[in-house]
């Protein structure tokens, strides 16, 4: 009788079978932790050291947070040589921020960035005195460099360099640094970009630390560079945690985003090198800071303060914490810059009405029709009243009784004027002059038209008799 043969076995290919079997190889297959250790005491020492000084260099001394409930904005400082494109940068960043396109970047612009964060932009001259103060304030700094020249060594001795920039930074607590290369499309052979783009990452490290961040911007589209590489450089912004430096974190210091020079005008011209008395508004930060307290103000001097008043945030945060921000939450505050409809010079205050109850024509000369409420339809039709309302009241009558004759407003009005004056209109000129009426005249006084009246009764009561 034969044999039958049985089926040969055939392992799995696939599934969970499988693959629970290749995951249990895998691990028989792992090295052994124990079997690498160090043979050498000497060596274990090293290691053991390399690892303590890992964790040491990550400690840190504790300093007091002051940071208020209402943290005040970031400051964020655009540095670098002229032709770099720190004003582009800023109307980028403003622009994806708050939506606003600025005509002119002038003096601190503040923007809300998210649910608990402000940046004030500020704009460095290339000065020396410009860039020391900016060093002693900025939280952040933007530092720009022109890719297609590379960092700058300035031929007059006047101007800084980037480098002494670097080193003013140093003196001041060394702020946070983000590197931003720019001027990037004039590179046509790809091969160059990336060559240059590495020379300079590495220059820059040698610098700041290894690692320093380093965004690159390509050309200009429409004024402002590209959407997706502002929408980096925003983001990283926005989440970007800053460490108190020691001497902010004890002093109070004020940047201040508007000046109103409050002497008088008399007196100001009358002598032009006179004591001034001037306001400046800001956000306070680090310490408190009292009235009659002495201050350092750059490039004017050391004064004392008359009054520190509390005012009101002009580009608060959001009250309700939601998942983004709303179109109405991402305000900007630029008193300098033309923005928000109040514009500050060096004299003047000038506030732009929004069109918000005028009539827009387009250019056929017809009305937009936009939906309107109830009270902005009541101020357009009293806009299309052709004449005031004490002129429709002369026009208008009234009817006392059923069948009598109406009375107009005109007649009310000239008979409450007395028969001692009336009133003539000048064609020549827009005044109303009134003329007296002497007794002579045939129209005569009140008191000639009563002694009439009683003479006529006594004539006919002496004709009756």
């Amino acid at each position: 009788m034969d044999t039958k043969e049985h089926k040969a076995h055939r392992p799995r290919q696939s599934g969970s079978k499988k693959d629970k079997k290749t995951k249990k190889q895998k691990k028989q297959q792992e090295k052994n932790p124990k079997a690498f250790a160090p043979l050498s005491g000497r060596k274990a020492d090293k290691l053991a050291r390399r690892k303590q000084e890992i964790i040491q260099n990550k400690l840190h001394v504790p300093l007091v947070d002051r940071t208020p409930t209402e943290p005040p904005p970031v400051v964020v400082a655009v540095v670098g040589p002229p032709q770099t494109g720190k004003t582009t940068l800023i109307k980028s960043l403003v622009k994806r921020y708050t939506k606003h396109n600025l005509t002119e970047t002038k003096g601190p612009i503040t923007v809300v960035s998210g649910k608990r964060r402000r940046l004030t932009f500020i704009e460095s001259a290339n000065d020396m005195n410009c860039m020391i103060d900016i060093a002693k304030v900025a939280d952040l700094v933007l530092l720009l460099i022109d890719a297609s020249f590379g960092f700058e060594m300035v031929s007059e001795p006047d101007l800084p360099e980037t480098f002494e920039f670097l080193n003013i930074l140093q003196t001041h607590g060394f702020p946070k640094i983000i590197g931003v290369l720019t001027h990037l499309d004039k590179f046509k052979n790809n091969k160059t970009l990336k060559v240059t783009k590495k020379r300079l990452k590495h220059r820059f490290w040698t610098e700041i630390y290894q690692g320093a961040k380093l965004f690159y911007l390509s050309g200009v589209i429409n004024g402002r560079y590209p959407n997706q590489e502002i929408h980096n450089l925003s983001r990283f912004i926005s989440v970007m945690k800053f460490r108190p430096l020691v001497w902010r974190n004890t002093h109070p210091y004020l940047v201040a985003d508007r000046v109103e020079d409050l002497t008088d005008p008399e007196e100001a011209r009358k002598n032009p090198i006179c004591d001034r008395t001037v306001t400046l508004y800001g956000y306070l930060r680090g310490t408190n800071m009292k009235s009659n307290m002495k201050v350092h103000i750059p490039g004017v001097g050391d004064h004392y303060l008359s009054d520190v008043t509390v005012l009101p945030d002009p580009c608060p945060l959001p009250d309700k914490v939601r998942k983004s921000l709303s179109e109405k939450q991402k305000l900007i505050y630029a008193p300098m810059s033309d923005v928000g409809g109040i514009m500050y010079d060096k004299d003047a205050v000038y506030i732009n009405v929004p069109g918000n109850f005028t009539k827009e024509n387009n250019e056929d000369g017809d009305e937009h029709e936009v939906e309107q409420g109830p009270g902005e339809k009541m101020v357009i039709d009293l806009q299309d009243a052709p004449e005031t309302l004490a002129s429709r009241l002369k026009e208008t009558s009234l009817s006392i009784f059923a069948n009598s004759v109406p009375i107009k407003g005109a007649e009310v009005e000239e008979s409450q004027h007395n028969g001692s004056t009336r009133s003539l209109d000048d064609d020549e000129s827009d005044r109303t002059r009134r003329k007296v009426a002497f007794e002579n005249e045939e129209n005569g006084t009140y008191e000639d038209f009563e002694n009439d009246r009683i003479n006529l009764e006594e004539n006919k009561d002496n004709n009756h008799t």
